[in-house]
């Protein structure tokens, strides 16, 4: 793999689901012990930036004491409508992120798909999510992460308009570091550090031309 990219991994929720999962969601949940495995392998890996998406209540009890325990950083997408709502962080959970050094971005208002949203839609996902989080760590929010790894060429030409800075998506492929999109791999309940070690370092060409055209098609649909 080149030198000139880097690997986005993105961990959903850690150890026991407090709140109703959405329909397949469970597929991202992780034990605490594998999540420490898992961390562990990533951070050897001088290439490797790290994400946390939904703002699960286990972000900040797990999560960020592993991080701080490791001296490494990751960035949380928060679901602005999620906050304070059980098994969720809340209003503080996520100042205590930020106060840690952590960046936050949007990760939108209702955790609902961005392609063919109205306008108003638009505004509440794209600007009310964002200035929520933004009122709450005293900071801009520039970075945006896709729910559920949908979008299109229309989602980030709003995304644009907005303003963001960066944007990350689930396309399981390498990133330039400079990219304005990002693709990620999203660490899946069956995974282990060899197995997560293969699938990020071990596709041949074949496979990494196939992540590389599905990312394609998806921005200009």
């Amino acid at each position: 793999m080149s030198d000139h990219r880097v690997i986005n991994i993105l961990f959903h929720g850690i150890g026991t689901p407090r709140r109703e999962l959405e329909p397949g969601e469970d597929r991202y949940w992780v034990t605490v012990d594998q999540f420490h495995e898992l961390l562990d392998e990533v951070v050897s890996w001088p290439q490797a930036r790290l994400s946390f998406d939904d703002g699960n209540a286990s972000d900040l009890e797990v999560g960020l004491p592993a991080l701080v325990e490791r001296q490494v950083s990751a960035t949380f997408f928060i679901i602005a409508g999620r906050l304070d709502e059980p098994g969720s962080v809340d209003a503080d959970g996520v100042r205590e992120l930020r106060r840690h050094g952590m960046p936050v971005g949007s990760h939108g208002m209702w955790h609902r798909p961005w392609r063919g949203l109205t306008p108003e839609q638009a505004t509440e996902e794209f600007h009310t999510a964002r200035d929520r989080l933004a009122d709450l760590v005293g900071e801009p929010v520039d970075q945006a992460a896709c729910p559920l790894g949908r979008y299109d060429r229309a989602v980030l030409s709003r995304l644009k308009a907005a303003g963001y800075t960066r944007v990350f998506t689930s396309d399981r492929r390498p990133a330039r570091p400079g990219g304005w999109l990002q693709p990620r791999y999203s660490v899946r309940a069956e995974d282990t550090a060899e197995s997560l070690r293969d699938i990020v370092f071990g596709p041949g060409l074949l496979g990494r031309a196939r992540s590389s055209a599905v990312g394609l098609v998806k921005r200009w649909r």
